[in-house]
């Protein structure tokens, strides 16, 4: 039976990161990592990895409604780890590049 994990953390007033993951017979079979930025109420994604495609990969969102879509070449394990460290060390840069695009 697979377990699954999910869980949100507000990283500022309007940032938050989204983490969901499942487990089965002790290995990560699917998962999704993503930083959100609060923009007209509305939970809008920034940078989100995961393997929805049968491949990990990040989805980095350009502006509301371009994104680009760039291969992870790590088997899923070690494609969470990355997601969630690479989130917790940049998501202020990330979300700065994201104001300074749209507001072009």
């Amino acid at each position: 039976m697979a377990k699954e994990v999910e869980w949100v953390r507000p990283l500022a007033e309007d940032v938050q990161k989204r983490h969901w993951h499942t487990i089965s017979r002790g290995k990560v079979t699917a998962f999704a990592v993503q930083l959100e930025l609060l923009v007209d109420e509305v939970w809008q994604p920034i940078v989100r990895y995961d393997a929805a495609h049968g491949f990990a990969h990040r989805d980095v969102h350009e502006t509301h409604t371009r994104k680009r879509k760039e291969e992870i070449e790590l088997e899923l394990p070690e494609a969470l780890t990355l997601a969630d460290q690479d989130i917790d060390r940049n998501w202020s840069r990330y979300v700065e590049a994201f104001r300074r695009r749209v507001r072009k």
